[in-house]
């Protein structure tokens, strides 16, 4: 079983889906005109903006939402296993792809807020609402569905499990089994509340376990100050196969790095376009370029914590394809929070292991929300009716069965099982951005051109001709003032 399910991650991130990452990424950047460079002021200014209603949450809570479903384990044990297969260069195509992504992520983000509909008193969106509406393709927007479900549902939480029980293990000694009884009643306390109450938790939380992180990582950059020129220089040779030690692997280098860089910014994914249309804002826009901001805190600033913290105290291995060491700076250490827990050590002696462990736990967590969310939308978008209450239930606790199952099982089958996931929500959604990009390419420019006016862009569908978007039909009005007239 876990060479089948390692043999198909390998096949689903061959090289034919690094491509297709690689040029939907850089196609939407010149069909924006680099928007994520252009526009990073309006970016910051909008996270603030805005205020929830009755039907969505804030900007910023969608941010939180979003940024709790990319700082995960992806950010401290997945940086840790792209370093050891890919060489230290990863981390700059960690950087790259993060860069050319924003525009997808704006791309996806947007399409999300312009086919939004509301449902049972609240805002849900996503791709497989965009692919049906926008395309068309009904059949299409099933199978997204479906796989997104399988994905958020059964193979995904259990990466994040596996790493809090495993750093948990290693800090203070605590069995898996009982750390994911621990979990799974937390976990439950807080999905059962609905997606308020995961958007509050996430508020509260995600900025304070980020703010903790980065402060540890500052503090290991400034103590090893001197290696500034060596590590970069490392990171810039590496990534073109320039370093001696590590040029054997360029092929490993690029693809570990465009892996593990998606698999922390989303970017592409679909994931953060869900909690994206649960946002009130007055245009799609807005919250297209939010989203797009928020891959750059996750991956400019968690992800690259992780990788300094790493490779500024030498506490990582580095294999090549046959499993051979190339660099070998930790013994008896495996790739993952090992990693981070040894580097965090080196700069305050045994408190290291249980650092990193309460920070796993607090990322894991937060993701683990968001993976529920994405889950319900897509169930909410398959089974309309009666029916979707009972189904409802059911989701919560295939969940939480996965959730308890990732926690005592390998991480190798872990992350295979994660990937597969990954895959086939990337394959399926980058195909849709790819044909349904233009609506929201038609929502950036008339963003622009009301901002050129001095406005506070609202959006209205009809007038610029998208069809089926039917909760702008009439232009953006808030649900209060709807009310008042209709009263």
């Amino acid at each position: 079983m876990d060479k089948l399910v390692t043999n198909v991650s390998g096949y689903l991130w061959s090289a034919p889906l690094v491509i297709f990452i690689v040029f939907v990424g850089v196609y939407f950047s010149f069909r924006t005109r680099f928007l994520q460079i252009r526009h990073i002021k309006e970016m910051v200014k909008l996270i603030a903006s805005g205020k929830g209603s009755n039907e969505g949450v804030s900007s910023f809570q969608a941010l939180a939402m979003s940024l709790s479903g990319r700082i995960g384990v992806g950010n401290i044990a997945g940086t840790a296993t792209g370093i050891y297969f890919g060489g230290p260069g990863s981390v700059f195509w960690m950087w790259v792809i993060t860069f050319i992504g924003a525009a997808s992520a704006f791309v996806e983000s947007t399409l999300a807020q312009i086919y939004k509909e509301k449902q049972d008193g609240e805002y849900r969106g996503g791709p497989a609402f965009y692919i049906e509406k926008g395309l068309g393709w009904k059949w299409f927007a099933v199978v997204f569905a479906v796989a997104t479900l399988l994905a958020m549902a059964v193979l995904m939480p259990g990466i994040q499990t596996n790493s809090i029980a495993e750093g948990i293990k290693n800090a203070f000694g605590i069995s898996p089994t009982i750390t994911g009884a621990v979990v799974v009643l937390l976990i439950a306390a807080t999905i059962f509340g609905g997606v308020k109450r995961i958007a509050r938790v996430a508020e509260f939380i995600v900025p304070f376990m980020a703010l903790g992180y980065l402060l540890i990582a500052i503090s290991i950059v400034v103590v090893n100050f001197d290696k500034i020129p060596e590590v970069f220089g490392l990171i810039f040779k590496s990534a073109f196969g320039a370093e001696e030690m590590f040029g054997g692997i360029l092929g490993s280098t690029i693809m570990w790095g465009v892996k593990r860089g998606l698999y922390a910014n989303e970017a592409g994914q679909g994931t953060g376009a869900h909690p994206a249309a649960a946002a009130e804002v007055s245009h799609p826009a807005k919250q297209g370029l939010v989203q797009a901001f928020s891959i750059y805190l996750d991956v400019f600033l968690v992800v690259t914590s992780t990788a300094m913290m790493i490779l500024f105290t030498n506490s990582y291995n580095v294999v090549n394809g046959s499993g051979k060491l190339l660099a070998e700076h930790l013994k008896g250490v495996e790739s993952g929070p090992g990693y981070t827990q040894a580097a965090v050590d080196t700069l305050l002696p045994g408190f290291g292991p249980a650092f990193v462990a309460v920070a796993l736990f607090f990322f894991a967590f937060t993701t683990i929300y968001a993976y529920y969310y994405i889950a319900e939308t897509n169930l909410a978008f398959l089974v309309r009716g009666k029916n979707r209450k009972p189904a409802m239930f059911i989701l919560k606790l295939v969940l939480l069965g996965a959730v308890y199952y990732g926690a005592v099982k390998t991480a190798t089958t872990a992350w295979a099982m994660g990937d597969i996931g990954l895959g086939i929500m990337v394959w399926l959604n980058l195909l849709a951005l790819f044909f349904l990009g233009k609506p929201a390419i038609l929502a950036l420019k008339d963003y622009e051109a009301q901002l050129k006016q001095g406005k506070d862009p609202e959006f209205n569908s009809t007038e610029l001709g998208i069809k089926n978007a039917e909760f702008w039909a009439d232009g953006y009005y808030k649900s209060e003032q709807k009310e008042r007239k209709s009263s």
